[in-house]
């Protein structure tokens, strides 16, 4: 069996990763065709990942241009440690003010772990809802890698 199916993750891990780490970044491409590359906190969803975002941001602008986007999700310090989730996306910018607020409800929640602050947070929200929208990634292929599957032997 070749290292690189022994890095791989299956589905199951792929998704238990995705839930456990906290920022994706997000590679579109901007009119100059180069990438734009920016940090995003995210809620997984499915097989992807849902977040929200300024509707006047740079990302938004080259996703309406062209709706696609490459999202990684990395974690470890060493080699040894190193994972990762790599995935080519089709992308859906969401304009429903309500599936918005879900969003974004979704990510208070996640990053303050609490269902009551994501709550008491509810007013913030909804007001933010009105100059954000939503971005819905679907994979259409991923790569992943785990290097702890080495053991440690290279």
């Amino acid at each position: 069996m070749s290292r690189r199916e022994q890095i791989k993750m299956t589905p199951t891990e792929v998704r238990e990763f995705l839930g456990e780490q906290r920022t994706a970044v997000v590679a579109s491409i901007g009119r100059d065709n180069r990438p734009h590359m920016v940090p995003l906190w995210y809620v997984p969803e499915g097989d992807g990942l849902v977040s929200w975002t300024y509707e006047s941001s740079q990302k938004v602008v080259n996703l309406r241009r062209l709706p696609q986007a490459t999202v990684l999700v990395e974690a470890g310090e060493s080699y040894e440690e190193l994972r990762g989730v790599l995935s080519e996306c089709d992308v859906e910018v969401v304009t429903d003010v309500e599936e918005i607020v879900r969003i974004g409800s979704a990510i208070t929640e996640r990053y303050t772990g609490s269902a009551d602050v994501a709550v008491a947070a509810t007013q913030f929200v909804r007001a933010q809802a009105a100059k954000r929208v939503g971005l819905r990634f679907t994979p259409t292929h991923t790569t992943s890698w785990d290097h702890r599957k080495l053991g440690g032997t290279y």
